[in-house]
């Protein structure tokens, strides 16, 4: 798999640092902004996702899980789902992933679902996911349908972290390149459990 490390590694630093990354690796959370325009393919069936896009368009694929099972994205429909895109290598998704953590285990009984997606190795993914203590689904997606997916949502040029948040309906709530705090999860993502359970 095409891997730009240094590049989506220096703007994931940047935008950690609250620095604009440079025009072609910053995004304006819009899913398909993350990219070069001139890179872009022009079959329509490859046109990125928005938000407000249900979710499952085009997301068929299956991706292997650290636990072994295979897994379709929309297997956890239903939930307020927030997809976190990371790497081995990249340090400011492990900054991230204990907040991650933390937020899955208060939030997880309001209707949270965390997965992750490690655009990187298993054996890595699984080491890094044993240290931190990672207690949701991790998905591996370095492979060609995992590529394609993160593509469909956004993420061409792989810059992580790269979050995306699904509503209890299944449609693209919020995409954020960069690292997920508490701000963000209190303007973005705690509204829509509140919704979910006062239907409920």
């Amino acid at each position: 798999m095409k891997r730009p490390l240094l590049p989506a590694l220096l703007a994931a630093v940047l935008l950690l640092a609250g620095i604009p990354a440079p025009a072609e690796y910053q995004s304006d959370r819009q899913p398909g902004r993350a990219q070069k325009a001139s890179d872009r393919k022009s079959d329509a069936s490859d046109t990125p996702l928005s938000v407000g896009d249900y979710a499952w368009v085009g997301a068929e694929t299956r991706l292997p899980g650290l636990d072994g099972s295979d897994y379709s994205l929309s297997h956890w429909k239903g939930k307020v789902i927030l997809f976190n895109f990371w790497a081995s290598w990249c340090s400011p998704c492990q900054y991230e992933i204990p907040k991650l953590v933390e937020l899955q285990e208060k939030y997880g009984v309001d209707g949270l679902q965390i997965v992750g997606i490690g655009m990187d190795k298993e054996i890595p993914l699984r080491n890094v996911s044993r240290t931190l203590g990672i207690n949701y689904p991790v998905l591996v997606a370095d492979n060609a349908a995992g590529q394609k997916l993160l593509d469909r949502w956004g993420n061409t040029a792989q810059i992580v972290p790269y979050n995306v948040v699904i509503e209890q309906d299944g449609r693209i709530s919020y995409v954020h390149a960069g690292v997920i705090d508490h701000e963000l999860f209190g303007d973005h993502i705690a509204p829509l459990l509140k919704k979910s359970n006062s239907t409920h």
